[in-house]
């Protein structure tokens, strides 16, 4: 029964924003309630038997069941529901030395929520479609705060989504980004947490890429799509704060890593424009892979070198593939 899925959440819906303050771009106003006797969401924090067909143990590939405030397989292995509404499914060999700490998502989450990434965010609500006759589960990989699965999900009402993160700080947001959204901790390099031919979408943006895994758990005739970052990118800020920048074989990097899915692959360009104020750049800098390479007193004196207002470039490419055209 495959409307067991829209019911899947493993967070308490958020409450309403205080009255006069206009809802979080990452966490859109949820729906009204279903009208046609449909499954309503459990708002309860546990995982409910919905997910349960979604998400399998890290350790042994088994179904999970709800116990209490945990997540247990038949072999006894266990995982506990943070209160923050997330789970952490993270195998034995899994790794998080990589995960975004708790002040670089922050800084994520106020840059996002500014808009200045917005027109990726419309891209990949486009690309997303429709569900085509069947509700839809997303699969978010490299999720973050949630900002792009919160967007897609917005446009495909049938939809569930789960987002996956190593870092706890990304999920406790991502939790929260969406009513039909759920957040796990997991390592993308590792075996990913989520069963065979479980997605009939798979985002992965500005993240690492495990090909083989991605090919596991999409549905016959899913799709997959991946956003990376061009010449061109940030280009007005990559010298001046010793930003990482974009390697020139990123390409083929891409067509490697995505194995068998890069077959039939296509992909287009994206660019905008962003006028960033010196707190906005800061973020940017801090947001991601480059932050830490300066120092708080040397990064105070680039940000004061800067006008009042800074204009950075964006350069992404949109690259869509499907399990059909890998075969």
């Amino acid at each position: 029964d495959k409307t067991k899925y829209i019911t899947l959440l493993l967070a308490p819906a958020p409450p309403p924003p205080p009255a006069g303050v206009a809802p979080s771009p990452c966490r859109p106003p949820p729906p009204p309630p279903p009208t046609g006797g449909g499954p309503v969401p459990s708002r309860v924090r546990w995982v409910n038997r919905a997910a349960l067909g979604l998400l399998i143990c890290p350790h042994c590939g088994g179904e999970l069941r709800e116990n209490g405030g945990s997540l247990i397989c038949s072999k006894g292995h266990t995982m506990n529901i943070a209160r923050q509404g997330y789970v952490s499914l993270l195998g034995r060999d899994s790794g998080t030395h990589t995960a975004d700490s708790a002040e670089m998502v922050a800084a994520r989450e106020r840059f996002l929520a500014a808009g200045h990434f917005r027109p990726l965010a419309d891209a990949l609500v486009e690309n997303a479609g429709p569900a085509k006759g069947e509700p839809e589960v997303v699969v978010d990989l490299g999720c973050g705060t949630g900002y792009y699965l919160a967007n897609v999900l917005g446009a495909l009402p049938g939809s569930v989504g789960i987002g996956i993160d190593n870092s706890k700080f990304a999920a406790r947001r991502a939790a929260k980004c969406h009513e039909r959204a759920s957040a796990v901790v997991a390592d993308i390099w590792d075996a990913l947490p989520v069963r065979d031919d479980a997605a009939g979408l798979v985002l992965n943006v500005f993240s690492p890429r495990n090909g083989e895994e991605m090919e596991r758990i999409l549905a016959p005739g899913g799709r997959l799509v991946v956003v990376t970052p061009q010449s061109g990118h940030l280009a007005e800020l990559i010298e001046r704060f010793r930003m990482i920048s974009v390697d020139p074989d990123k390409g083929e990097r891409l067509e490697r890593s995505l194995g068998t899915l890069a077959n039939g692959a296509e992909s287009r360009n994206l660019e905008w424009q962003m006028k960033l104020d010196r707190a906005a750049v800061r973020d940017l800098v801090q947001m991601g892979p480059s932050a830490g390479r300066m120092g708080e007193a040397e990064l105070d004196a680039a940000l004061q070198a800067l006008e009042e207002e800074t204009v950075v470039s964006a350069a992404v490419a949109i690259t869509t593939t499907s399990s059909e055209e890998s075969q």
